[in-house]
């Protein structure tokens, strides 16, 4: 069969033998790469792929210079002009599209891409030294580091490719998907992709409502999984990355229930319009094989800003805890002579994909009267929180330790502020108020976030004040960019001045 069927709960199925140099790295990028389902995560992979190329440029640079540079020059300049060249050289490669699996799956045409992009980057590089005056690279030099680097780089690609093919033929490498809709018209969409040898897809099941003669047990030999309000709970646990709907776009009142139902998961969702009546414009379809599909919904962050947020969180993250450091130690000195207790507290909260998380605070109410599940709103002049508490509270000090839930990468430096699971607004829970509540939970919550710096931060005593927090948190996963993160964090201090409705 062209599309691996895999369930979670089984064991995963081992490829042919590869050659024991081959097979030595598979099992050496296994071990590294894989998540908690045994999947090879692909953000880490690009990484490691974008950090190979940066390696072999830098190398290649320093054994060129090493090889044919006369003048002996001096480390510092080489070593500018190595780390220049292969940082330039992994943003035009990432501005062409080579750090993505389905790129890295088609090694012929990375060549044509690393061809353009180094040459591309060299004669810029080159060049603008020349117009500032600034020492530049032989034409010996660069001769032997581009076609070493470009030829190293092609390689590795070739090898990488070889391995790729053999974590996808193991599943371990693919997209996890689920059919929502049975009947004739799943078993169609089914059998096309089949017939297209697309096997980068991993059919886990189908879902559907009906549960007559219309939606039998299995569809084309892939059993159904529930009905579609049990989708959210099984893409949690099955790690869910595709989710193809086959009700007919004509359907409108139907397809809108079902989409009410998916846009909370942080999965890509695709409509098939194989059997569409209506063909609208090529540009309007994305293509999975032969199937068009109508793109609905992305995942918040793709692997590559995945890759950018992390490296993001850990550096920055780990930079502020250094920098915080002396601040957390005053604060935990006052916590500890103010009262009695514990000097940090723990909350479950919702996380990622709504799972939950331990977050770390510092404790800023007396022992006895804490509310771990927050069921009581904390108001103006709570008689629970002690005099300390009051000012870490309106300063948000009492956040700093989240920074060490941002480094095991529970949370992220931004993004939507993570609720207790009783948390309230006007006697409401949250996901009460808001319909769209679950979908701030497609990324990872943050320490601070663009509803904070806006000023819907602190007391939620009215159903306008969480809906307008929820509208920030959206407004946020759906534009996010690394300046957006970088102007939030920058902004947060001036935010917290001001102290509103922070108790």
């Amino acid at each position: 069969m062209a599309i691996i069927s895999h369930d979670p709960t089984e064991s995963i199925r081992e490829p042919r033998r590869a050659p024991p140099a081959l097979d030595a790295v598979r099992r050496w990028i296994d071990a590294i790469f894989s998540d908690k389902r045994r999947n090879i995560s692909r953000p880490k992979l690009l990484f490691a792929t974008s950090a190979g190329d940066a390696m072999i440029l830098i190398a290649t640079g320093l054994a060129a210079f090493h090889l044919l540079d006369d003048h002996a020059t001096a480390f510092p300049h080489v070593a500018a002009w190595t780390a220049a060249i292969a940082f330039a050289t992994m943003l035009e490669l990432r501005r062409n599209w080579s750090y993505s699996i389905h790129a890295l799956r088609q090694p012929a045409r990375q060549v044509g891409k690393i061809l353009r992009s180094a040459v591309t980057v060299f004669c810029l590089a080159i060049g603008a030294g020349t117009l500032m005056g600034l020492p530049t690279v032989s034409p010996a030099v660069g001769t032997l580091w581009l076609v070493s680097a470009i030829a190293a780089m092609a390689a590795a690609r070739f090898g990488l490719a070889r391995i790729l093919a053999h974590l996808t033929e193991a599943g371990r490498l693919v997209r996890r998907t689920v059919i929502v809709g049975g009947g004739p018209d799943a078993e169609h969409l089914i059998a096309t992709l089949e017939a297209g040898n697309h096997k980068e897809l991993a059919i886990l099941g189908v879902f559907d409502d009906r549960g007559d003669e219309r939606s039998a047990e299995s569809v084309a030999g892939y059993p159904k999984r529930g009905t579609i309000d049990q989708l959210p709970d099984y893409s949690r646990s099955a790690g869910v990355d595709l989710v193809i709907v086959t009700v007919p776009m004509a359907a409108e009142q139907r397809l809108m229930q079902i989409l009410k139902i998916l846009f909370a998961l942080p999965v890509d969702i695709r409509i098939s319009a194989l059997n569409a009546k209506l063909r609208l414009s090529s540009n309007a379809y994305t293509y999975i094989g032969r199937v068009p599909m109508m793109a609905l919904m992305d995942r918040p962050l793709t692997d590559w800003d995945r890759v950018i947020k992390n490296i993001e969180d850990r550096l920055l993250g780990a930079l502020l805890l250094l920098l915080a450091a002396p601040v957390m130690a005053l604060v935990a000195l006052a916590i500890r002579l103010d009262s009695k207790g514990p000097i940090l507290f723990k909350q479950r909260r919702y996380g990622f994909d709504n799972e939950l998380i331990e977050v770390l605070k510092f404790r800023s109410m007396y022992t006895d009267m804490s509310d771990a599940s927050a069921r009581k709103l904390v108001t103006r002049d709570d008689p629970r929180v002690t005099p300390v508490g009051r000012f870490i509270r309106k300063t948000s000090l009492d956040e700093l330790p989240q920074l060490l839930n941002v480094i095991k990468g529970e949370m992220s430096l931004v993004g939507p502020r993570p609720h207790a699971t009783e948390a309230k607004a006007d006697s409401d829970l949250y996901q009460t108020v808001v319909g769209e509540y679950f979908a701030r939970h497609r990324v990872k919550p943050g320490v601070t976030g663009w509803a904070q710096i806006n000023g819907w931060r602190g007391e939620t005593d009215t159903h306008e004040k969480i809906e307008r927090r929820v509208e920030a948190d959206l407004y946020y996963i759906d534009n996010w960019s690394l300046l957006l993160d970088l102007y939030i964090i920058a902004a947060t201090p001036f935010a917290l001045l001001s102290g509103k409705n922070a108790y």
